[in-house]
């Protein structure tokens, strides 16, 4: 009779064990059930900022007459700018440079004259919209004798870096639609990300007929645990 009692705790004792074993191996089950999914984020966004270099230069023999020739073309060039909006402090001239065609004894100098005088000008602004417009106008220069060469400007971007949080909090609410999406196929339930990374950051342009419109995108990975 005395034997009772202890056989009733021995088998509650098992039953327990038993519960603690079951939960044991259910716990480690769902410690490796995770899903893996990408999410993305896209924004299309106008440039802030530009540069543009307009490039011209003059050819002939006397140097003294090229370098009044190309100040002049410098000046009808910066006042087509300031006439478009650009302001001075956003305007850079390069010094003059001089290519001597008969200093180079690789040269076989056919030509009727023997220097080439080059110069730069770079606009660096902010006001996209003036510079695509002055962009369309250069014909104005043409009239008034000044060719312009290498004119393609650079668009981008600056104010990327204060997009980041943002896209990146979208990026992972759509990792989290598609991992929610994954656990009901499943028939489990989402649990906490386990990993995620940063994402890649994206600049392109949009096409190549507006390159002053920027197609930003950012794909980041995310682990979530899974239970049932």
């Amino acid at each position: 009779m005395n034997r009772i009692p202890e056989a009733i705790i021995l088998a509650i004792g098992m039953a327990l064990l038993g519960w603690s074993v079951k939960s044991g191996i259910d716990n480690f089950s769902n410690k490796d059930r995770k899903v893996t999914v990408k999410g993305l984020s896209e924004r299309e966004v106008k440039a802030d900022q530009v540069t543009w270099s307009l490039s011209t230069n003059e050819m002939g023999n006397d140097l003294p007459t090229l370098y009044e020739n190309i100040n002049q073309k410098t000046g009808i060039i910066k006042t087509f700018l300031k006439q478009n909006g650009i302001e001075e402090e956003e305007i850079t001239v390069n010094p003059p440079t001089v290519n001597d065609l008969e200093s180079n004894q690789w040269s076989d100098n056919r030509k009727n004259f023997r220097y080439i005088v080059n110069t730069t000008l770079t606009v660096s602004t902010k006001k996209v919209d003036l510079v695509n417009k002055a962009i369309f106008q250069q014909a104005e220069l043409l009239k008034q004798g000044v060719a312009i060469e290498g004119s393609n400007p650079q668009y981008e971007y600056v104010s990327f870096q204060q997009m980041k949080p943002e896209m990146m909090e979208e990026a992972i609410k759509n990792a989290q639609k598609t991992a929610d999406q994954f656990a009901k196929a499943s028939q489990s339930e989402l649990g906490k990300i386990q990993t995620a990374g940063q994402g890649q950051f994206e600049i392109d342009n949009r096409d190549q007929n507006t390159p002053y419109i920027k197609k930003l995108r950012v794909v980041t990975t995310v682990t979530y645990s899974l239970k049932d």
